[in-house]
């Protein structure tokens, strides 16, 4: 595929990053010379210096074969300029720009063809936010990822001593937990994926395992794999930046609150936008007296989320040894997130992997809903529409121990009933069904099925997979 991405910034360089090792053709533009340079040095890209909202410069980056723009400059109004541009000027298949400003909503009329044209809005805040808030509600968790309308979730949770489930085979699992039907898709073990998984499979203390269930079912999936934790009452959050201010407007009211923001002109807009009972506080998060006299050791969640990686490491840490139940830290610096996951620092979250997910859904061939980077980019999980029939998709009318997935690739969870038999999406009053994958399970058209990938360059196959014959007509 084709891709020309218009900022060569942090989101710019992790989403080019992400792509180019996939094998697309990837143009950058940025109007710094210097910044291109470094990165055509790492990267095997072009890079074309110039203002992207200008058709000479869009010509130059070969706007006119492109098959996706990314505009993901700093400002919102040159990558919304950019893709009216692009789609108007040029008829650019697909046009998505990342926006900060809440106000430009995906959808709106504003952003349809007569608008800005574009076809997918990204805000990197929004979905670092939205993914906080899933571990913020599933505390014991590493990732929480929802498919098919949220009626599915895939979990990552490291196994812990007593854990019902821990220290038995996946044959066991059924008459440990039943009722609740899950799917163990992959277990990693000192950071290397277990290369086959059978009803001899042990689940050893300190695994990562990522399982499968409805939704409804997390918090049972996440007491068989560790002991079972008082739900979260308490979060101090470091940083009340934008991240800092739409986590606390979506948690206030829910759980007792504290932010700690170092300047004071934004505490005293903090507590303009938020609730009587979220306490503001003007100070460093790692100053260890002030973490101290605000009782930081009885926060079941202390969250790290200044703009600064080094702060959010330290503030973290301090906080952990003094005594907070849980920390995550937000950590731009890849290297950095790497280095502390599963140390003394519970989570670190990598803003650039919660946002690529997003995009990849339209990179993907075949019908794909969702995609969801893993493992901090080394594996995937996609959420794709089965079209065709048997005659047409290797899919379609077949149980799933006939379809040739690649090794160590596995089918997790199937959703029938969210689209009719013509294809077309059902209505409110559909109840779709959820089918936890086994081995004879068959899979009809137009059911939603979550693939877990263990290797990203697994996923070529398994898109040829999904892909319907040019003899299939819907």
């Amino acid at each position: 595929m084709k891709i020309l991405i218009l900022g060569a910034g942090r989101v710019g360089e992790s989403v080019a990053e992400s792509l180019v090792s996939e094998r697309n053709d990837i143009t950058v533009v940025d109007s710094d010379p210097a910044r291109l340079r470094i990165l055509q040095d790492r990267l095997d890209l072009r890079g074309v210096v110039g203002n992207g909202v200008q058709p000479s410069v869009l010509q130059e980056a070969g706007i006119e074969d492109t098959d996706l723009l990314i505009a993901c400059a700093p400002l919102d109004e040159t990558n919304l300029v950019a893709c009216k541009v692009a789609k108007q000027r040029f008829n650019v298949p697909t046009a998505i720009a990342r926006v900060r400003s809440p106000e430009f909503v995906d959808g709106a009329e504003l952003m349809g063809r007569d608008g800005f044209a574009v076809d997918h809005l990204l805000c990197p805040e929004q979905t670092v936010t939205s993914y906080i808030r899933k571990l913020v509600e599933y505390p014991e968790a590493l990732q929480v990822l929802e498919f098919a309308h949220g009626l599915v979730s895939l979990i990552a949770v490291r196994a812990v001593a007593g854990g019902p489930l821990v220290q038995h085979s996946l044959a066991e699992i059924p008459a440990l937990v039943p009722g609740v039907d899950m799917r163990i898709v992959a277990i990693y073990r000192q950071d290397t994926v277990l290369p086959v998984l059978d009803g001899a499979t042990r689940i050893e203390p300190g695994d990562e395992v990522f399982v499968l269930a409805a939704t409804e079912h997390i918090n049972t999936v996440l007491g068989a794999l560790r002991h079972r934790a008082e739900p979260v009452k308490r979060v101090m959050i470091a940083g009340g930046g934008k991240v800092g201010l739409r986590l606390a407007r979506q948690i206030e009211g829910q759980y007792q609150l504290k932010i700690i923001e170092p300047h004071a002109a934004r505490c005293e807009y903090l507590s303009t936008q938020l609730q009587a009972g979220t306490l503001v506080l003007n100070g460093d998060a790692t100053d260890e007296d002030l973490l101290g006299d605000e009782n930081v050791q009885d926060m079941d969640l202390f969250i790290g989320l200044t703009g600064d990686d080094e702060d959010n490491i330290m503030s973290c840490l301090l906080a952990k040894r003094l005594g907070a139940r849980r920390v995550l830290a937000v950590i731009n610096r890849r290297a950095y997130a790497d280095l502390v996951q599963g140390t003394t620092i519970d989570i670190a979250i990598s803003p650039s992997h919660t946002v690529i997910g997003e995009l990849l859904a339209y990179v993907r061939r075949g019908d794909v809903e969702a995609v969801h980077s893993l493992r901090r980019g080394a594996a995937e999980a996609l959420e794709a529409i089965v079209r065709g029939d048997r005659k047409t998709c290797r899919f379609a009318g077949r149980r799933i121990e006939e379809v040739p997935l690649p090794k160590g690739a596995q089918v997790g969870a199937i959703v029938r009933g969210l689209h009719r038999a013509d294809g077309s999406e059902a209505g409110e009053d559909a109840k779709p069904q959820v089918l936890i994958a086994h081995h004879d399970t068959v899979v009809m058209p137009n059911d939603h099925v979550i693939i877990f990938v263990p290797r990203k360059r697994m996923v070529r196959e398994v898109e040829k997979l999904l892909q319907v014959s040019a003899t299939f007509m819907f």
